[in-house]
C-alpha cells in the first residue's frame, strides 16, 4: 500500500510538472511557420538572415528546416555578426562564403557591407529574419534587421520576421534615446537602451519610418511578463559572451561600462557581465560601499579572480560580483553608473576614466546614445546622469504599445 501510494503520488507529481512545463512552453515563429506548412513562403525564392540562435525547440537550425522544406526555395543565407553558424568571434568581420552543410551562398552583413546589396538580392522574392535578440539597443542584430528592411524596401522584396522572446521580458524599459552624432550600428534607432519589445514588434515599430512589405510570424504562448527561463525553450548563446539566458540579464548592467576598456566585467572569465573588477580595487570595501546604497533588486559580493584572456589576462583582479535579487525592481542599466561613481569616490587617484582611448570613448558615447554621460560620469555627477538617462524618448511608451502583439 505504501509503495502504491508513493507511485501514485509520484505519477501525479510528474503529471503536474509536465502540465506546468507545457503551459510555460512557447512556440517561436519558425515553429508556427512550420505548423502553417510554410504557406507564407510557398513557391518563393527565399533569402534567410539568421545565425546559430535560429533553431526550433529541438535545436534544429532554421537553415536546415527551410532547406529541407519541399515548398520553400531557400537560395541564399545572410550572415550577421558571428556568422550564420556562430563560428565567427565577437567583433570579427564575417566574409562571403558558402555554407558547408547546404552549399548555399552566404553573404556577409558584418564586414565591408552591413546592408544587402542589389547583387546579393538578385532573384530573391522574400527575406526571412530569424535571430534571437537580448533586448538591448546596442546589440547589433537589431541593426542588421533594420538594414535588411531598408534594402528589401528599395528592392520591393517582402520581409518575414520569425518572432522570438525578449529575454528581458516585454515590460522593462530603461535609458534615454539617441542624439544626433551618436547614431551608429550599436545605436541605430532612437529607442531606449532597454526597449521592451520582441524583435517582431520592434520590426513593426521601425517600419513606420522604413515602409517595407513586412510580415511577422508571431509566437504562441509568450507573455510580456516572461523572461527566457519561463518559456521552456533551450538557450543557444547569442554571442560567445552570452552563454546562458541569465547572462542576458547582466549584459545591460555592466556592458556599457565595459566599453571603457579599464575594468574587467567578467569577459575573459567564467562570469561575463556579472563582475566589475580591477587590480587596484579593494573587493570588500567596494562591496560594502555598494550594498550601503541599498539599490533595489541587487546585492554585491566581493570577488577575486584571474581572467583567462582579454583585459588583465593572468593578473589578479578584485571587485564585486553582481547578484540580481529582484529583476522587476532593479534598474539594470543604472547599476554600472552607480559602480563607476563609487569607484571615483573610493579611488580618486586611479585614472580608469582617463585611460580609455579616443576609439573607446567614441564607442562609449555611441552605446550610451549621447556624449553627456561621459562628462557627467567623469565629474561624478550621478544624480544628474541618472536624471538624463531616465528621459525616455518622447511618446516611445505610447507608440511602442501600439505595436504590441502579446499581453
Amino acid at each position: 500500500m505504501v509503495a502504491q501510494k508513493f507511485i501514485r503520488t509520484a505519477v501525479i507529481t510528474c503529471f503536474l510538472v509536465f502540465c506546468c512545463i507545457s503551459q510555460a512552453q512557447v512556440k517561436t515563429g519558425i515553429e508556427v511557420l512550420r505548423e502553417q506548412n510554410f504557406e507564407l513562403l510557398r513557391g518563393k525564392r527565399v533569402g534567410l538572415v539568421t545565425n546559430a540562435t535560429g533553431v526550433d525547440s529541438h535545436l534544429k537550425s532554421t537553415i536546415d528546416i527551410l532547406f529541407e522544406a519541399d515548398s520553400v526555395g531557400l537560395v541564399a543565407l545572410f550572415a550577421p555578426e558571428h556568422g550564420v553558424r556562430g563560428d565567427v568571434a565577437a567583433g570579427d568581420h564575417v566574409t562571403n562564403a558558402r555554407d558547408a552543410k547546404t552549399q548555399l551562398p552566404v553573404y556577409s552583413l558584418y564586414g565591408k557591407t552591413r546592408k544587402p546589396t542589389p547583387e546579393m538580392l538578385r532573384g530573391i522574392e522574400v527575406l526571412v529574419y530569424d535571430i534571437q535578440d537580448i533586448g538591448c539597443r546596442s546589440y547589433t542584430f537589431i541593426s542588421t534587421l533594420g538594414k535588411v528592411m531598408e534594402a528589401a524596401c528599395e528592392a520591393e522584396i517582402q520581409v518575414v520576421v520569425l518572432d522570438r522572446p525578449n529575454p528581458l521580458g516585454g515590460i522593462k524599459i530603461e535609458g534615454s534615446g539617441v542624439e544626433d552624432g551618436c547614431f551608429s550600428f550599436v545605436s541605430q534607432y532612437n529607442i531606449p537602451y532597454i526597449y521592451g519589445l520582441t524583435v517582431g514588434e520592434l520590426a513593426v515599430f521601425v517600419n513606420e519610418q522604413i515602409g517595407c512589405d513586412l510580415q511577422v510570424v508571431q509566437m504562441q504562448g509568450w507573455k510580456r511578463s516572461m523572461r527566457f527561463a519561463d518559456t521552456g525553450l533551450p538557450w543557444v548563446p547569442t554571442s560567445p559572451h552570452i552563454p546562458h539566458a541569465e547572462t542576458a540579464l547582466y549584459y545591460p548592467a555592466t556592458g556599457i561600462l565595459g566599453e571603457l576598456g579599464a575594468l574587467s566585467i567578467g569577459v575573459g572569465y567564467t562570469l561575463p557581465f556579472q563582475t566589475v573588477a580591477a587590480p587596484w580595487i579593494n573587493a570588500s570595501s567596494l562591496a560594502d560601499s555598494l550594498n550601503a546604497l541599498r539599490l533595489d533588486g541587487i546585492l554585491f559580493r566581493p570577488i577575486h579572480y584571474k581572467p583567462y584572456y582579454g583585459l588583465y589576462k593572468g593578473e589578479a583582479v578584485h571587485g564585486v560580483e553582481l547578484h540580481i535579487t529582484d529583476f522587476n525592481a532593479l534598474k539594470l542599466t543604472e547599476v554600472q553608473f552607480a559602480i563607476a561613481c563609487k569607484l571615483l569616490q573610493l579611488y580618486p587617484e586611479q585614472p580608469f576614466l582617463r585611460q580609455p582611448t579616443a576609439t573607446q570613448w567614441r564607442m562609449f558615447d555611441q552605446v550610451c546614445g549621447s556624449k553627456q554621460y561621459r562628462q557627467l560620469l567623469e565629474q561624478g555627477r550621478l544624480s544628474e546622469l541618472l536624471d538624463a538617462w531616465r528621459q525616455i524618448p518622447t511618446d516611445f511608451i505610447e507608440k511602442s504599445k501600439s505595436v504590441w502583439m502579446y499581453e
